[in-house]
């Protein structure tokens, strides 16, 4: 388990590249809600916390449940590892960039 916490108060979307490699090592990442990283991740992906004691509570939770801790963990990895791959990230860019028309969703299946 692990506390992705950066300096000063949450921003919208804001994560350092660090992110990536504790959910990309498949750790069970707790995150604070303001953030907005549920628009991109689910609870069945990643712990989001409200406070300090909303963030106590949900560690002492899934300290003392293995299999739900996994679960989690493992379902935040493979949906990191679906959407933010730097295929898809790069083709992002380069839409954005030269404002290319395209049907897909890159955050939708």
């Amino acid at each position: 388990m692990v506390l992705n916490l950066c300096r000063g108060d949450p921003v919208k979307y804001y994560s350092s590249d660090r992110l990536a490699q504790l959910i990309g090592n498949g750790l069970l990442t707790f995150i604070d809600k303001k953030t907005n990283y549920d628009h991109f991740f689910t609870c069945k992906e990643m712990i989001f916390y409200n406070n300090l004691s909303d963030l106590s509570e949900k560690i002492q939770k899934y300290k003392k449940n293995n299999k739900e801790r996994k679960t989690i963990a493992r379902n935040g990895k493979m949906k990191y590892f679906k959407y933010f791959n730097s295929k898809i990230v790069s083709q992002y860019i380069i839409n954005k960039t030269f404002e290319f028309k395209v049907n897909k969703n890159f955050w939708e299946n």
